[in-house]
């Protein structure tokens, strides 16, 4: 009779050779803040634009003239300065809610640039710089705490 048995490979119980995928780690509730994270830079990037075309096309919106501004900065170059940083949110977000590694690291470097130019901005909407800066720091931890944790689930 022929021996129908495989080698095993010692300490395992798999055939000597076996070359299977390594059981994939089953993903924590931290999942959902990541996906929370990139709808939030989704959504994050259309109040970016929409701030943008205001200090387009609507100067007179805001409390305060641009040169009380911290920075010294029409709002012409605010306005284009917004546009472009919503734009990159939306399509990072999207990244992100694919599990792309790039795009959770410019995820939160566009989270931190966010934060400043919302400081910077602050008191031409004060309140609503202050919840944007907040979003800004929850993208950012849910990036870099639980990030790899979207990638393992898709």
């Amino acid at each position: 009779m022929s021996d129908t048995q495989a080698e095993r490979t010692p300490g395992t119980d798999r055939p000597v050779g076996y070359r299977g995928t390594r059981a994939a780690a089953q993903p924590t509730g931290w999942v959902g803040w990541v996906i929370f994270a990139g709808i939030v830079m989704i959504v994050e990037g259309a109040f970016h634009i929409i701030d943008g075309l205001v200090a387009l096309f609507e100067r007179s919106y805001y409390l305060v003239t641009s040169s009380h501004l911290a920075l010294h900065v029409n709002y012409l170059g605010w306005g284009w300065a917004h546009m472009a940083l919503g734009v990159l949110f939306i399509l990072v977000g999207f990244g992100v809610l694919a599990g792309q590694t790039w795009a959770r690291v410019v995820g939160i470097a566009l989270a931190v640039i966010s934060a400043i130019i919302n400081l910077a901005f602050i008191a031409a909407y004060p309140v609503w710089g202050v919840i944007l800066i907040a979003l800004d720091i929850v993208i950012i931890y849910a990036l870099a705490m639980h990030g790899r944790e979207l990638k393992e689930a898709a």
